[in-house]
């Protein structure tokens, strides 16, 4: 396969459009991969070539018929239309139209057409011209950005002018509103999700066709409207009423401002305070029920305090840093409520529109269950613990009953929960337990083997400490914006630290349950070994709010 691409931007490789472009290729790729096919590329960038414009003495049709008179790089696009099998028209949105290099272009191809009047009722308009060369077969791409919030609307006068060239039904289009925001490292979070639609869109094209959910994608906006607007308008850096100039940290601290997300409102205001310690100056944003403000003379009360360097903070936005190896470097220090830095995407976050995709009620990625075809949800730690609060309940209470009552735990728990993501611990739980059940069903004293069911849970946690991600993080990361958190240092060292303190608990809780097995209360030892970890969860709940905010105000556990 063969493809050409004509890069109509005045800004040639620099361009946003080029971006959707670049991405669109790689998909193409892709798909030729996938199919064993090679892709050849030739890309030409307007700006960079030598096209002047059609002089309408028409010497290509009688005098050098297929040959213009101008001698010029356009002999050789020509011949690269021709060479091609699809053709890919990158380019910004101009007043409504293509900008005026790529326009002398295209009125340029007059070469490629015979002088005879003719009609193609696939093409708009009245009257036509034959084309000179046979093009059956080949295929047309055309890729857009602009700069207003939509592309809806903003586009009759290229779809007309490709609807006059092509057919109305002969050309893909993809156009995107919002394409300064390409160039934004601060909103990449958003702008990279959308150009992975765009690779979608590539690797389906090759294929036949991009898909109507793929589609359905493309068309959506990157922010709403008012988001956006509001945004740009902010980008000019200059005061609305007197034009007079910003300083870029207020010109950063509106735009981030810009991207607050009022359906994540709290039920109260809050006050997010920056302070940028490089330059000294502090700027605060009030987060409303109705949107935000910015605040520049610190009038208000701040909730939360972020003492930053600008450039810490910008590359945190630009996604060159994580935000939390920053904290846990020390970079920056965060005083006050430290809930909103936990909710941050909540609060900022720009994938999808602002908009979760819809994945089914409750699932997380979109993925199914063979269990009935049930959406796929978060990992659920009942699905670890109910074999073995089983296990350390029923046994000792009757071995052969409690036993056989274990077993079945383990065979229903997964039926139970099949909806939720099962972990490699949830898989050993089952096993170990049954292990147990069916050992003490053989007839191994219930004093022997309880105990040292403790003592293996207690390892299978402690083990977990010494690997990449301790135990609790699979099951506390749903709360956490899923399995993103587990590239996270700081809620994994806050999630080392209880996962560790809970498998110390159980390594020693084999001590006191051997005895008290020897004793009268040997009945309830289930119910006794169940009070140390309440007071054990209450803790951590509290750690894990607490640790993290520790951390941010700059201090070590």
């Amino acid at each position: 396969m063969k493809v050409f691409v004509i890069n109509g931007s005045p800004k040639g490789n620099r361009s946003n459009t080029y971006q959707l472009t670049k991405a669109f290729l790689a998909g193409i790729k892709a798909g030729a991969e996938d199919a064993g096919e090679a892709v050849e590329i030739e890309e030409r960038e307007v700006c960079r070539m030598e096209i002047h414009s059609c002089l309408g003495c028409f010497s290509c049709w009688n005098k050098t018929p297929g040959t213009c008179c101008i001698q010029d790089d356009m002999s050789e696009v020509i011949q690269r239309l021709l060479w091609a099998d699809i053709t890919i028209w990158s380019f910004p949105l101009y007043y409504y139209t293509v900008p005026g290099g790529l326009k002398n272009l295209i009125d340029r191809q007059l070469p490629m057409l015979l002088p005879f009047m003719t009609e193609n009722e696939l093409q708009t308009g009245n009257g036509s011209h034959p084309p000179r060369y046979d093009m059956n077969g080949k295929k047309t791409v055309v890729i857009s950005t602009c700069g207003f919030y939509t592309a809806e609307g903003n586009y009759d006068g290229v779809r007309s002018l490709f609807d006059h060239e092509y057919g109305k039904d002969g050309y893909t289009a993809i156009f995107c509103g919002q394409g300064e925001l390409f160039r934004v490292p601060e909103v990449s979070q958003r702008t990279n999700e959308y150009l992975g639609y765009v690779r979608q869109a590539g690797r389906e094209y090759f294929a036949g066709g991009i898909g109507p959910e793929t589609s359905r994608k493309l068309e959506q906006m990157l922010y709403p409207k008012e988001t956006f607007e509001r945004w740009a308008d902010l980008s000019w850096g200059v005061e609305r009423e007197d034009g007079e100039k910003e300083s870029d940290a207020l010109i950063f601290t509106r735009q981030m401002a810009a991207l607050y997300r009022k359906e994540s409102y709290s039920g109260k205001d809050q006050v997010l305070e920056m302070y940028y310690t490089d330059i000294d100056e502090c700027y605060q944003i009030i987060l409303g029920k109705e949107g935000s403000t910015v605040v520049t003379d610190g009038s208000v009360t701040a909730t939360t305090r972020i003492e930053t360097p600008l450039s810490v903070w910008r590359s945190i936005a630009a996604g060159e840093i994580r935000g939390d190896e920053a904290l846990m470097k020390q970079l920056y220090r965060v005083k006050g409520d430290f809930n909103l830095m936990l909710k941050w995407d909540d609060y900022f976050g720009g994938g999808s529109s602002g908009r979760k995709e819809e994945t089914g009620k409750g699932g997380t990625d979109g993925k199914t269950s063979a269990c009935m075809h049930i959406p796929v949800r978060d990992t659920n730690m009942n699905v670890m613990l109910i074999p073995w609060m089983a296990f350390w309940i029923f046994p000792a209470i009757s071995r052969e009953m409690g036993s056989l009552a274990s077993i079945v735990a383990c065979v229903l728990v997964p039926l139970i929960f099949c909806q939720n993501k099962k972990t490699l611990y949830d898989i050993l739980s089952g096993a170990l337990v049954g292990g147990f059940s069916v050992v003490m069903l053989l007839g191994a004293p219930a004093r022997s083997i309880i105990p040292l069911s403790y003592l293996a849970f207690g390892v299978m946690w402690t083990a977990t400490c010494f690997g990449k991600i301790p135990l609790t993080a699979h099951y506390s990361m749903n709360h956490y914006n899923g399995e993103e958190a587990l590239k996270n240092p700081l809620f994994i060292k806050t999630n080392w630290i209880l996962t560790l303190m809970w498998g110390i608990l159980y390594l020693l809780t084999p001590i006191w349950t051997y005895a008290l097995m020897g004793t009268g209360v040997k009945p309830y030892i289930g119910a006794l070994n169940s009070v140390v970890p309440i007071f054990m969860g209450i803790f951590t709940a509290w750690f894990q709010k607490w640790y993290p905010a520790r951390v941010a105000r700059g201090k070590s556990l």
